[in-house]
């Protein structure tokens, strides 16, 4: 992509209510664009990103077996009647009336995928069935100055497993918790996985996925002893006597629910015939990943003061080329070689092919827009052989101060 063409450039300008990081960065980088509070749109670079982490996310459930399905955002009152969650979570929805029907849009999906598994299963043959989607969710965020931490319309991907007995459930349930630990990790974050209250969820113990960070809306426990960190909002009186008890602020990046079979299942009829012939509920989990709000804590963990330092596998581009062309035709002959050779290779270039800015400026926004490798064609990597321009780039990581001189052929092999 040549950075002239890219829809939305860098910008100075950041909405006076801005004050997360994320927010300030994303917004200035290009990735996107305030609607209103709690409301973005992603740009191409934020869209590029999202992608990345959502086919991280895909791979991974993919590999438990899950298979990908996609539901509706708008559902009728009827569907959340029968769990009693219209009233019980209706602070948190977006409910309307229109042509004297009462609808809400979705805030989760629990209700919507008890109606399609009760549809679709009879048997235990049929068991496990297990589903996820990736999907916009609407919540009524009181508080939605943290950027996309929290938003009011987010991107989201939700698993739901249904099981014939609990101890598939719960087999499947830390299947899970693994898989979601390898998610983070390939995207450069250590998660700690907390016990946590359900909510407007569940009543049941649940587990929440948390990554250390000084501006984390939660505080998290650890002792000496503990198999997991602790949620303050479950701690008692003993838990604050355990030998080695420490705090931390961490920012939620995902959680599990293990539901059983009452709230949901005996709700709604949501039954399967066993192998004696009896007619049982299922056993029922739903495992959550806020996309647009892990990209935001990334930006949290991964920035400077010059701007996003992406990891290299979400990052938009895996190299930001930069011209330094000063109207010199033989500069930007070859910084037009550099690309196309890179693209030949099928690596992932932002390519800065602006005449009318300057090296300072370039520079900058290459440091704001966080690429990992920048690459530089200049008069200083030219190197002049009997009119013949040379083969050499200008290589630097966004982590590293230095940069140095190398050929194209070793830019491909470092690349690889």
């Amino acid at each position: 992509m040549k950075y002239s063409n890219l829809f939305a450039k860098t910008t100075k300008s950041v909405p006076k209510d801005e004050i997360a990081v994320n927010a300030k960065f994303l917004i200035q980088g290009g990735f996107i664009d305030k609607l209103m509070a709690g409301s973005y749109t992603l740009l191409p670079l934020g869209r590029l990103v999202e992608r990345k982490i959502e086919q991280i996310v895909r791979e991974e459930m993919n590999a438990t077996g899950a298979q990908e399905v996609l539901m509706p955002l708008l559902h009728p009152k009827e569907i959340w009647n029968e769990t009693g969650r219209w009233d019980s979570a209706k602070e948190v929805m977006y409910q309307f009336e229109k042509n004297e029907k009462e609808y809400t849009l979705s805030f989760t999906h629990e209700e919507i995928v008890m109606d399609v598994i009760r549809k679709h299963i009879t048997s235990y043959k049929d068991l496990p069935a297990n589903v996820y989607h990736f999907s916009t969710k609407f919540r009524n965020e009181l508080r939605a100055k943290s950027g996309i931490l929290r938003g009011r319309e987010f991107i989201m991907k939700d698993l739901y497993s249904t099981h014939e007995t609990e101890e598939d459930m719960w087999k499947y349930y830390w299947q899970i918790a693994d898989a979601y630990l390898k998610v983070f990790e390939r995207v450069g974050l250590h998660a700690i996985i907390t016990e946590a209250a359900g909510g407007v969820f569940t009543d049941r113990l649940t587990h929440e996925f948390q990554v250390e960070s000084p501006v984390g809306e939660d505080t998290i426990y650890l002792a000496d002893g503990w198999k997991y960190a602790k949620n303050e909002e479950i701690m008692n009186d003993e838990d604050r006597k355990a030998p080695g008890l420490r705090t931390l602020k961490a920012i939620e990046v995902g959680n599990i629910f293990p539901y059983g079979t009452d709230k949901y299942a005996e709700s709604m009829n949501v039954m399967f015939t066993d192998k004696t012939g009896e007619r049982k509920p299922v056993w029922f989990g739903a495992y959550g990943i806020g996309i647009t709000r892990l990209m935001g804590v990334l930006v949290e963990v991964f920035h400077d003061e010059r701007g996003i330092i992406w990891p290299e596998s979400v990052a938009p581009y895996q190299v930001h080329l930069v011209g330094i062309l000063k109207n010199d035709p033989v500069i930007k002959e070859k910084a037009e070689e550099v690309y196309e050779k890179l693209l030949d290779a099928g690596v992932e270039v932002l390519f800065d092919d602006r005449e009318d800015v300057g090296a300072g400026q370039k520079f900058a926004d290459a440091d704001l827009i966080g690429i990992p490798v920048r690459l530089v064609v200049s008069s200083k990597t030219l190197q002049q052989d009997s009119g013949q321009a040379g083969d050499k780039v200008e290589f630097k990581k966004r982590t590293v101060s230095a940069s140095e001189l190398i050929d194209c052929d070793e830019v491909l092999s470092r690349l690889k």
